[in-house]
């Protein structure tokens, strides 16, 4: 028995590969299969089941995709609507693999379909589950995303997601290994261990949410409490997920159209398409095109685009070297972002020699920062999640975070200077993006963020706790 978990950390998700004696299962896959394939021909493996836990928020799976390649079934819990060929198993059925057996445990409440897959060894014993969005390491999933479909409060979500972790989940061995749906850093939970792979035991002693002596009251309390807002994207792709998608070959061949700046700047005047700049923020610092938006590919790329550009339909064009184009379509297909319909020749240095009109960001060390604030009062925004600014922050600061920053407009001065700043400085230039697009161009960033920031004699608040506000 093989089973192999394939993380991909800019969604903190993760698929599994499971094999037997030559029969193959995969969970939860991403829109791009061809590695799946790969692995299993690798091995003269025949893929036989493709196993879905429940219809994803955050990120397009490639189930579809894997099917028609393999001719693998999909097989979903009970209570799933996919408007494709799929096998709605039962609760407790179960489906043989190679020598092994996946076990099917409906577990509602995070969705009303959730489903946790529990394999079977070869000796009939229970070895490990791959428990979706159900219970994540430190955490259980989030009740309050399926609302409108179930026909159901986040009340009543959470309340049936208890049921279901009591019932199917903590009466299982405690050795019995839990492969999760996702790690610290998705926003399906709020409490995530930036472990990928635990026990039942262990998240019996750890998870606040498998307290042995946790009333049915105290659970829904506390899984409910300070959810943030779902990011805006996350129904556009559980349709996406239900209904079915573009092959991720025709997205990629209609984005890797390469434009002359010429062309490029007709075609983003004439589309209404985003201006997607993928490059380092220094870079996009140094110098930008006019209105284009920061979104780095080598931070958490995706899902920043997904919470802040929100229409997968919308157009996009692409600022990003040669070498890194493929990547960037892939990743923004990931959200179901499929529409982008092109990319900028020879990048931003092709669009300097034209002689066009260029932008940039001023930026300033966290040392001059502290320096300047000696002699001036400065307007200091602080554009990291709540939770972060009431932990610790620069007195005086005003909280703006990233993720609502359309909300935070005229909070920003006209006269003066605005310093921006995040936690690391990624963050901080796609908030300097996005207000500089708005119109408002008196803005510096402080590099290194509030990492940095610590470091100087700036002086920071203590911890604020939200009920005293």
């Amino acid at each position: 028995m093989k089973i192999e978990q394939l993380y991909t950390g800019c969604l903190a998700q993760g698929a599994y590969y499971i094999e037997s004696n030559g029969e193959a299962a995969v969970i939860d896959p991403l829109r791009e299969v061809q590695g799946y394939i790969d692995i299993a021909e690798k091995r003269n493996a025949k893929i036989k089941y493709i196993f879905e836990t429940h219809f994803h928020a955050d990120f397009v799976s490639g189930h579809v995709t894997l099917s028609e390649k393999t001719g693998a079934p999909i097989i979903y819990g009970p209570n799933a609507t996919p408007e494709f060929e799929a096998v709605i198993a039962k609760d407790n059925q179960k489906f043989k693999l190679g020598n092994v057996v996946i076990k099917v445990l409906h577990t509602p409440g995070h969705t009303m379909e959730s489903t946790t897959y529990l394999l079977l060894d070869e000796n009939g014993e229970e070895h490990a589950i791959f428990s979706g969005d159900t219970l994540f390491l430190g955490d259980v999933g989030r009740p309050d995303l399926a609302q409108k479909a179930a026909h159901m409060t986040e009340e009543e979500l959470a309340g049936t997601l208890y049921q279901s972790l009591r019932e199917k989940i903590m009466t299982l061995p405690d050795e019995t290994i839990v492969y999760p749906g996702h790690g610290a850093g998705s926003a399906c939970g709020k409490n995530m261990s930036k472990e990928t792979v635990g026990t039942i035991g262990e998240q019996k002693e750890t998870n606040y949410a498998l307290r042995a002596d946790m009333t049915k009251e105290e659970f829904v309390k506390e899984v409910t409490d300070g959810l943030l807002p779902p990011p805006a994207y996350f129904p556009l792709n559980v349709m996406l997920n239900k209904k079915g998608y573009e092959d991720i070959d025709v997205v990629l061949e209609k984005g890797q159209k390469g434009m002359s700046p010429e062309i490029f700047e007709t075609v983003a005047n004439e589309s209404g398409a985003v201006v997607l700049d993928v490059r380092h923020q220094s870079e996009f610092a140094e110098g930008h095109i006019p209105n284009s938006i920061f979104i780095g590919i080598d931070g958490s790329f995706a899902p920043w685009v997904g919470a802040l550009i929100q229409d997968v339909k919308q157009p996009i064009l692409l600022v990003v070297s040669e070498e890194r184009l493929e990547e960037a379509i892939i990743r923004l297909s990931r959200v179901g972002f499929d529409n982008v319909i092109g990319y900028l020749e020879g990048g931003f240095e092709a669009w300097k020699k034209t002689g066009k009109e260029t932008d940039f960001v001023e930026m300033i060390t966290a040392e001059e920062l502290a320096s300047i604030s000696k002699s001036e009062n400065l307007n200091i925004y602080d554009v990291r999640k709540e939770s972060e600014y009431l932990s610790e922050h620069i007195i005086d600061a005003q909280n703006t975070p990233l993720d609502n920053i359309n909300e935070y407009l005229a909070t920003f001065k006209t006269e003066g200077k605005n310093y921006v700043h995040c936690a690391g400085g990624y963050r901080s230039m796609i908030a300097n993006s996005i207000l500089k697009s708005r119109g408002i161009h008196n803005l510096v960033d402080v590099k290194g963020g509030f990492s940095a920031i610590k470091q100087t004699d700036l002086s920071i608040s203590n911890y604020v706790c939200p009920s005293t506000l």
